[in-house]
């Protein structure tokens, strides 16, 4: 289905005449304004993960979900040293806004985000940076919008750059739409890989348009507990892990150049991320500072089991389940 066929005004459902754009739209478009749930996207693979674990792995090269939710802006992440998954550890300094270090940082490495010689180019690995940026989403699996809410982290190579045809990145795909007066929340989205990409890259692409029904259903489940769970940022600050010595603070305005760098991460998968530490002893020893991971697309510490509901007879617009996804979601179930 084309673009042309699915904005056509002469189809547009009740709930999207009014034309008012959300909070979320604005958001993934880069605009002002922990769940063990969630969608992996390690080794260029959609994965299933609940309480730490995979689930299910799905055969097919795209995903069709609906968003529901979306953090209000692009976060910051600042790790040191090689990843090692056998060694958890916090990151050293992380941001949820993306312009101040959060207030928990115990060593921020500078005053404000914009100045920090973290976020220089060539900090990082190659000409990257060394503090990575990621934005957290809430959605639902479009052939069972009853079941769980799910989390999604975006890795910037997701979320920013320009169009390749209709391949768009989050924001490039959010504009597009809210231009023609489309909310993102509107519509079955569909996420798919990018082919050429060396690490895990998404494109995204608005497949339909939901019905007055599934519109009413998910802007509840929008606003659930689920749901601000998973665009709310956390850390892996947990108790026995510990974050080894960061850079030398920067005040705001002192040239990022009178700083040493951190050592480079690793490259590696934008989903990689460290596993949970060992329960915490009666009396815990000092954990020696362990070699950080990359920044990780997620983050977050084990949620309950997920329950997945069987999906209602599918509606004539509905998208037809593909036999790997169906397989998987009936994987999941049995966990």
């Amino acid at each position: 289905m084309n673009a042309v066929t699915i904005f056509n005004p002469a189809q547009l459902p009740a709930f999207a005449k009014k034309g008012v754009i959300s909070d979320v739209a604005k958001a993934l478009a880069g605009g002002s304004g922990p769940t063990g749930k969630r969608v992996s996207v390690k080794g260029g693979v959609f994965r299933l993960i609940s309480d730490g674990k995979e689930v299910a792995a799905i055969d097919e090269r795209y995903l069709d979900v609906v968003i529901i939710n979306a953090a209000p802006k692009v976060s910051r992440t600042f790790y040191i040293g090689e990843y090692d998954e056998n060694k958890p550890i916090a990151p050293v300094c992380f941001s949820k806004d993306g312009d101040l270090p959060d207030k928990t940082v115990k060593k921020p490495q500078c005053s404000n985000c914009a100045q920090c010689p973290q976020n220089v180019a060539g900090s990082g690995k190659g000409d990257s940076r060394a503090c990575r940026y990621s934005q957290r989403l809430a959605v639902l699996l479009a052939n069972d919008m009853e079941g769980d809410v799910l989390q999604l982290s975006l890795a910037a190579t997701s979320l920013f750059g320009k169009a390749e045809g209709e391949n768009r990145p989050m924001q490039e795909y959010s504009r597009w739409l809210t231009a023609q007066g489309v909310d993102p929340t509107m519509v079955v989205t569909r996420l798919k890989f990018d082919t050429k990409a060396p690490t895990p890259k998404l494109f995204f692409k608005a497949m339909r348009w939901l019905s007055d029904e599934e519109f009413a259903l998910t802007q509840e489940k929008g606003q659930s507990p689920d749901a601000l769970k998973a665009v709310d940022m956390t850390v892996s600050q947990m108790d026995g892990v510990s974050a080894p010595e960061p850079a030398p603070f920067m005040a705001a305005g002192q040239p990022p150049k009178a700083a040493k760098p951190a050592p480079a991460p690793a490259a590696q998968d934008e989903d990689d991320e460290p596993p949970a530490p060992p329960p915490k002893a009666a009396k815990a020893t000092k954990a020696k500072p362990a070699p950080a991971p990359a920044a990780s697309e997620d983050e977050d510490g084990p949620a309950p089991e997920p329950t997945v509901r069987k999906a209602a007879a599918p509606a004539a617009t509905a998208v037809p389940a593909a036999s790997g996804l169906a397989q998987a979601l009936a994987d999941w179930d049995d966990e």
